[in-house]
């Protein structure tokens, strides 16, 4: 298994909004992001280590940012109570990149574990399931096969 560290060039190279999300552990706007509504079939990588972190096999109802039942590899995620703007919640960080990556929150869907893992697009780098394994991930094929 691969090892995806924080990537020096990646931090020193995002969009303004990639850095502020990331870095600066900030939140899109919702239903104004690149992968709110996303249908495709693929994985989503942390956009500063290039480790994979969810796939669209996991994903649901598009509630204005991408939601997902739960973490490709739950070891890669790091879980942390925010108690920041005068509430509690559970933030989601990349393991390896230490980038913020978005918010769980535990009321969606019950039939799938009833958690809600709400991440930013600007988190996130998106591979299509065609391009897998041109990007490395081609052990995560088998999450899109015929009847899988």
């Amino acid at each position: 298994m691969n090892t995806y560290n924080n990537d020096p060039e990646a931090v020193s190279l995002p969009t303004p909004e990639q850095y502020r999300v990331t870095q600066q552990d900030g939140t899109e706007r919702p239903f104004q992001n690149e992968y709110w509504d996303d249908k495709e079939p693929g994985l989503y990588v942390d956009v500063v280590s290039g480790g994979p972190r969810f796939t669209s096999v996991d994903k649901f109802d598009r509630l204005g940012w991408s939601s997902f039942t739960r973490p490709l590899e739950p070891t890669n995620v790091v879980e942390n109570v925010d108690r920041s703007h005068g509430m509690t919640h559970t933030e989601v960080r990349s393991k390896h990149g230490d980038s913020h990556l978005g918010y769980l929150f535990p009321d969606r869907p019950r039939d799938k574990g009833g958690l809600r893992y709400c991440m930013n697009s600007a988190s996130l780098r998106f591979i299509h399931r065609d391009q897998l394994e041109i990007e490395g991930h081609r052990e995560y094929l088998k999450l899109f096969a015929q009847g899988a």
